[in-house]
């Protein structure tokens, strides 16, 4: 599984997030500014984009950030370069692109295929960062103001002080196997989406849960499966907008399934021989750039195995 088919998209960065550096406030702005230091715009979760390429910024001169942008977020050191974010959400998308000279605003999942893995690692990053802070300016518990503190890693509340850090939506995401043989695997097909459009169950996890009994409550809420046997196989950043991907295989105990009528309208078991025909049809597994395909991929592999 060494192809982009199994690659596990927005992980595996090579950044060093400088935890230290964060709490120096003098030596961070310094760093701000340095001829190495690179800054990452974004629009309203956007990337810009110019010649096909996301823009980066350097540090040293900063008359091209708009009066109305709050404080760049810093995100670490790639190599021996200090890295920052900035969200230019504040401004109309014509401005943001003038100050940066860029021709357009892209989604993140649009350029993944196109992108180096550590680049797309780097900005998800940036962008769940930029869209906590965007969605965090005020406190859940007194209602005043907050403030950017540590580079962007937290927000520190002006009225009782408390300090807030990055909210984080764990998300379950699984394959269900038939028991006995010949092995098949459990794929649905989502409200509003295609007729021939499949995918691997998923859902959030409820508070008082843990990962295990999140996978078995949705497989039993949305297909009417019960499951055990849930094996833990790999997890996956999904900031969009604050998500954290988890992926399992668990084992049904019985082959008869009850969609919710709801999130799922259909679900059908699928062989080994199923899924690779799909792939050749297709060109590929689920998602371009999600954890579904590594999911799929490894159990098309523990055939040979």
């Amino acid at each position: 599984m060494t192809d982009t088919m199994t690659a596990i998209w927005y992980a595996g960065g090579r950044l060093d997030r400088a935890v230290r550096l964060r709490r120096e406030p003098e030596r961070l702005h310094a760093a701000l500014t340095t001829p190495r230091t690179q800054i990452v715009p974004l629009w309203r979760d956007r990337c810009l984009v110019a010649a096909d390429t996301v823009v980066r910024l350097g540090g040293v001169d900063s008359a091209w950030l708009p009066a109305t942008v709050g404080d760049p977020v810093f995100l670490g050191i790639d190599g021996d370069r200090p890295l920052f974010a900035v969200d230019l959400s504040g401004v109309p998308e014509a401005e943001a692109l003038r100050a940066t000279g860029a021709e357009r605003t892209v989604d993140l999942r649009r350029l993944v295929q196109h992108l180096d893995p550590a680049e797309a690692a780097v900005l998800a990053y940036a962008r769940g960062l930029c869209y906590w802070h965007r969605h965090q300016r005020y406190c859940g518990t007194c209602g005043a103001r907050t403030r950017s503190v540590e580079g962007g890693a937290a927000r520190e509340c002006a009225g009782c002080r408390q300090q807030l850090f990055p909210r984080i939506n764990p998300a379950v995401i699984m394959l269900v196997e038939a028991p006995g043989t010949p092995a098949r695997c459990l794929l649905a097909r989502h409200a509003g989406a295609d007729d021939d459009a499949f995918a691997l169950l998923a859902g959030f996890v409820e508070v008082g849960e843990s990962l295990e009994d999140a996978v078995r409550r949705e497989a039993a809420e949305e297909a009417g499966i019960v499951v055990d046997q849930v094996r833990y196989v790999a997890s996956q950043p999904w900031p969009f907008p604050a998500g954290l991907m988890v992926g399992f295989v668990a084992r049904a105990r019985g082959e008869a399934t009850r969609v919710d009528g709801e999130e799922l309208v259909e679900t059908r078991w699928f062989s080994r021989a199923d899924l690779r025909a799909r792939r050749a049809a297709r060109g590929r597994l689920g998602r371009p750039d999600s954890i579904d395909r590594l999911l799929l991929q490894t159990w098309l592999d523990a055939e040979q195995d």
